[in-house]
């Protein structure tokens, strides 16, 4: 019972509802739950529709009981003020086998069907790395995931505004399906943004599929699209350029060496999108795909690229080498890249010369990141050149491989650079260099 005649008591009871929304804002589920026993104002307060716009979902397969406590919580609260939600983001952690897959099932079958009947305010909706492809997700269980998924989306997608199903590995049935769902209602969606980067099984070459280019040309708002290099095709570039150029802001383009790349794409398509969008970056990530003609296929000039990652992911070819890469391809870019990521390998060949020459062409480089063999000398000039301002650089990693397991040398000689740039690197730069042992 309140008693007004305590100062401290009364204080906290008349503590305005906007501060006391504030502070329930930043309690996890349990605390919010014992505040609200407080009472009558502070367990009005847990009924705030503020505070249950963005909620998580964990379902663990290897759960401890704290786990466990925290799903079942979370779910409980989703379905008792689900109507509130707007953004909603569910993760499916260590799936090892299937009576798990089908449990997450049956769980998100009651889950979506009760926020398709409660709820008209999703604007966001992410489910990544479900890998439906693997030997856990039996097929009567996927299917019928993928059922109830795609009518979820049907519901939502009069508002939906943002979808992720990163890593769902469907088959490109299944996945144009539920492309297709977000345009139910209307024949077109206005979905601003969508991931669908390993969206497809690998292997799949969707660049060719009909459908899938049926299913992105009812799309009509996209501002941000990320998905595979596989999916791309002169068709796609039509489709993007002749529905979504008023709007169309950035595309993360993802090459990985297991998915189909050898398709030609004309650099007049490439030109024409970027012609009729023209506020439009392009980022590209490369895993394992480092061929120089393999590259020369995808990396055209007309693209307007803003940020290229290039990972080897540790692996040594001596079949290829980076250095027509930088010396011939990446130069054609100078004008306009900001982000450059190199994650290479190059135990064969010496690259210090190549790289900082390519830095300092790129005149609005900011961010740099290099997992590569380079000698601690190269630290020494880049720096020298950042401060003679003869590069933009703001954020430079580095990690130097060496053959050698012992590296105290080097490091005492990267402490003395650090000393030597001290004032610019703390005034000015975002660093961060180490030494790597490769043996």
């Amino acid at each position: 019972m309140e008693d007004d005649s305590d100062p401290e008591q009364s204080c906290w009871a008349g503590l305005p509802d906007v501060c006391l929304r504030h502070i329930f804002h930043w309690l996890d589920d349990r605390d919010r739950s014992r505040a609200a026993l407080v009472c009558k104002k502070w367990s009005r307060a847990m009924y705030s529709g503020s505070l249950w716009r963005t909620r998580t979902i964990t379902f663990n397969g290897r759960p401890s009981r704290a786990h466990t406590f925290e799903f079942e919580t979370a779910l409980w609260y989703v379905k008792k003020f689900g109507k509130y939600l707007e953004h909603l983001e569910i993760k499916l952690l260590n799936p090892y086998n299937a009576v798990l897959t089908r449990k997450f099932q049956v769980t998100m079958r009651g889950l979506l069907s009760h926020l398709g009947k409660c709820n008209s305010r999703l604007v966001s909706l992410s489910i990544q790395h479900l890998e439906l492809d693997r030997v856990v997700w039996k097929s009567m269980v996927r299917a019928q995931f993928i059922k109830n998924l795609g009518t979820f989306l049907k519901r939502m997608s009069k508002h939906l505004d943002y979808l992720n199903l990163k890593g769902a590995r469907v088959t490109l049935e299944e996945g144009c399906d539920l492309l297709n769902s977000l345009s139910y209602l209307r024949n077109k969606s206005f979905i601003s943004e969508v991931n669908i980067e390993d969206f497809f099984s690998l292997h799949l070459p969707i660049y060719s599929s009909t459908l899938f280019h049926q299913a992105v040309s009812k799309f009509h708002s996209l501002v941000i699209l990320t998905f595979n290099y596989n999916c791309i095709s002169d068709e796609l570039l039509d489709i993007l350029c002749k529905h979504s150029a008023h709007s169309l802001r950035t595309l993360n383009i993802k090459c990985h060496i297991h998915d189909p790349h050898g398709q030609v794409v004309w650099g007049m398509s490439w030109a024409n999108l970027a012609k009729r969008a023209p506020r439009l970056n392009v980022n590209f990530f490369f895993e394992r795909v480092m061929k120089h003609d393999h590259l020369a296929r995808i990396l055209l000039v007309e693209i307007p690229v803003r940020s290229i990652s290039l990972r080897s992911c540790y692996f040594s070819d001596p079949d290829w080498t980076m250095r027509p890469t930088l010396i011939n391809l990446l130069p054609a870019y100078r004008h306009v890249l900001q982000k450059l990521t190199l994650e290479v390998n190059n135990d064969h060949e010496l690259l210090d010369d190549e790289l900082l020459q390519l830095i300092l062409s790129c005149k609005r480089l900011f961010f740099l990141k290099v997992w590569a063999f380079l000698s601690v000398t190269f630290m020494e000039k880049l720096l020298q050149n950042r401060v003679e301002k003869k590069c933009i650089l703001t954020t430079i990693k580095v990690r130097i491989y060496t053959a050698r397991q012992e590296t105290s040398e080097e490091d005492r000689l990267l402490r003395d650079i650090y000393k030597k740039f001290k004032y610019l690197i703390d005034s000015e730069l975002n660093y961060f260099v180490i030494t790597y042992p490769m043996v």
